[in-house]
């Protein structure tokens, strides 16, 4: 009679364990299909493509504007060439119609333009239109033969188009600074 009841309260004592378990296997079920389904929801949420494209005008505007404010007389036609590639529209073709002459008066200036950017921000992004600005704040030294380099910080503004794919500048120009009026 005792070993009956011994392996009835060791069966008992299992069915604990088991239900334990049971309900252990279950809550970690459902938290996977909470879990699956937030990231699922997360990886499929248009914002996520919208910030990517944001990133994405952002960094090329900042390139672009560093671009644009770089460039050494020793190496003008790879400079030059840096600057018609990362523009389009009517900004690219100023920049080829008057590349001759402005070469010259780099050529014989011999100055040396560096640009560092500091900080940028998409002020406006059209994603459906492929159209974006942003606000780029860097600083600019120039280097003239014989002169001790001079720096300046300077804000900016810049619109991007996006054509084949990928940003590039349509437009630059200073962005108002303190006191001044935009208009």
């Amino acid at each position: 009679m005792k070993r009956r009841t011994r392996a009835a309260a060791a069966g008992l004592r299992t069915l604990p364990v088991t239900a334990l378990a049971l309900v252990l296997v279950l809550l970690a079920g459902g938290f996977a299909a909470w879990a699956g389904r937030d990231w699922y929801d997360a990886a499929h949420d248009g914002t996520v493509a919208y910030a990517e494209q944001r990133d994405d005008a952002l960094a090329a505007g900042e390139q672009a504007v560093q671009n644009l404010n770089t460039l050494d007389h020793r190496s003008l036609d790879r400079g030059l060439d840096l600057w018609e590639s990362s523009t389009t529209g009517d900004l690219h073709d100023q920049l080829v119609a008057g590349r001759d002459e402005f070469a010259t008066q780099v050529k014989t200036a011999k100055t040396v333009t560096t640009a560092k950017v500091l900080s940028g921000a998409v002020t406006e992004l059209d994603d459906r239109a492929g159209r974006a600005r942003v606000l780029v704040a860097l600083r600019v030294t120039v280097r003239a033969p014989g002169d001790e380099s001079t720096d300046k910080d300077s804000r900016m503004l810049g619109e991007l188009t996006r054509t084949g794919g990928h940003w590039k500048l349509s437009a630059l120009g200073q962005a108002p600074v303190g006191g001044t009026s935009a208009g």
